[in-house]
């Protein structure tokens, strides 16, 4: 009787020993969704880089002052005197010294035609340079005129500028004309360089050289050479 117990018993803890579960590894298990995640941290004393912001400046101009001002500077005929000095003796070095350092030089040959600008250190070689420009249409071939600054504009500047030629300030001072003259630079003071030309050609061999002056460095700067002459 007791061995049939005994069998019974172990019987009993045999099937309870196939019924517990097997070691494994735990299932995994998403992070809850309130769990913070990484954030990058900014050390103290660090500041973030502004956005850059642009404001309108107003760009300086040409003129310093009411025209009335820029006419009764006795600077700008000087420059004009200096100029002459530059052309007759080839003088590059002090060619340059004139020209705006901001704007440069425009030279027109032709009122209509191409500008050619010249910056200050282009300017110290321009009796030396034998680049061939292109100045425009010739008013009686209509041909391109191609020419270094020396071979087209320095004969002419020779002639006007040594002939006693007549100043006006601020007014295009021509002989006849077939033409409306204007000054193709609006915010700009100049002064007109007047050659009436000789007796000969019955008036017609006149020529004007208007001389723009830059007052942004507080001093009158060559800015612009315009030519105005008798077109057929």
């Amino acid at each position: 009787m007791k061995l049939k117990i005994f069998s019974s018993i172990l019987i009993l803890m045999t099937l309870a020993s196939c019924s517990l579960p097997v070691d494994a590894p735990p299932e995994p298990t998403a992070l809850p969704s309130a769990t913070p995640q990484p954030t990058a941290t900014v050390a103290v004393g660090f500041s973030p880089i502004p956005l850059l912001t642009q404001a309108a400046t107003p760009l300086p101009t040409s003129t310093s002052g009411a025209p009335a001002t820029f006419c009764d500077d006795p600077r700008a005929r000087e420059l004009i005197v200096s100029l002459g000095k530059a052309v007759t003796n080839n003088d590059g070095a002090l060619l340059a010294s004139l020209v705006s350092r901001t704007t440069g030089m425009d030279v027109r040959f032709y009122r209509d035609g191409n500008v050619i600008n010249y910056d200050v250190e282009h300017a110290r070689f321009l009796f030396e340079t034998t680049f061939q420009a292109d100045w425009g249409l010739s008013y009686g071939s209509g041909e391109s005129t191609l020419g270094s600054f020396h071979e087209i504009i320095v004969p002419s500047l020779k002639q006007v500028l040594a002939s006693t030629p007549v100043l006006t300030c601020n007014q295009l001072q021509l002989g006849g004309a077939t033409y409306t003259a204007v000054w193709p630079y609006a915010d700009m003071n100049y002064y007109s360089v007047h050659f009436p030309g000789d007796e000969t050609s019955g008036g017609l061999s006149w020529q004007t050289w208007a001389v723009g002056m830059d007052m942004s460095s507080g001093q009158p700067k060559l800015a612009a050479l315009v030519h105005y002459v008798w077109e057929p």
